[in-house]
């Protein structure tokens, strides 16, 4: 096994963090100026999701408590389970317990 500093994952996790948060801003703009592209409301959620999950690890490589690494996981599945239940909601798909 190599082994990894974890410094330098944090240095790497950070810019994956910036650029998700520049992709986000980019696809906002886009859609603000020109009204293609996808809508905020297509994409926030999942990207919230993703980000919170990132923060997690984020705050594990950094030896935070672990009250903090279980917020940003409550946040990442409060964002994905919001999002799922718009994306039913908006396809009218009914759910019946078999």
């Amino acid at each position: 096994m190599i082994p990894v500093d974890p410094g330098a994952m944090r240095l790497l996790l950070d810019a994956v963090i910036v650029f998700t948060l520049l992709e986000g801003a980019a696809l906002w703009m886009h859609h603000a100026a020109t009204g293609r592209g996808l809508a905020p409301r297509d994409y926030a959620l999942n990207m919230v999701s993703g980000l919170c999950l990132m923060l997690a690890v984020r705050t594990a490589l950094g030896a935070s408590p672990w009250p903090w690494i279980a917020v940003c996981l409550a946040g990442a599945g409060l964002a994905h389970g919001l999002d799922i239940w718009r994306r039913f909601r908006r396809q009218r798909i009914v759910i019946r317990p078999s």
